[in-house]
């Protein structure tokens, strides 16, 4: 618990530098320490995501799909759902790029904080959210060609 405590406390320091490199752009449409706040916030709240995925690895996994939660509903229900994850399993293996699937799958299903896939993969937020987008477009896509257009508007 230590560690955590002193993680936190070296991104309050952090986020510290940074409103003082930033004072020149309050406008004061908000209180300074409500400004200030959203520094610290973001800092620790960052740090903390890093801090808890620092040890697992980030991999393509086909196992994720086994993993998802089962809410048991109705027969028909059942079957439309297993059709229609067979068709998202299909199309993520078939039509996206390996880095696509990795993001998707990293992001959607693992939950890995954009910013530490970032990190791992040697790119920026930014990347990440594009490659998340593409990979979002083209299962729309299949999914409306297969007929469920309801899900996808």
């Amino acid at each position: 618990m230590e560690e955590v405590d002193d993680l936190c406390v070296q991104s309050a320091n952090d986020a510290l530098v940074a409103v003082l490199a930033k004072l020149d752009a309050f406008r004061g449409t908000a209180r300074f320490t409500t400004w200030a706040c959203k520094f610290v916030i973001l800092d620790v709240s960052s740090a903390l995501r890093r801090h808890a995925w620092r040890h697992r690895k980030v991999e393509l996994d086909d196992a994720v799909w086994d993993r998802l939660p089962d809410t048991a509903p109705p027969a028909l229900q059942y079957l439309q759902n297993a059709e229609l994850l067979d068709i998202l399993r299909r199309a993520v293996r078939e039509q996206l790029t390996e880095h696509q699937r990795l993001v998707f799958q990293s992001v959607t299903m693992e939950g890995v904080p954009i910013d530490v896939l970032a990190e791992r993969l040697g790119s920026t937020r930014g990347a990440i959210y594009k490659a998340l987008h593409d990979a979002r477009g083209k299962l729309r896509q299949v999914l409306a060609d297969a007929g469920y257009e309801e899900i996808v508007a």
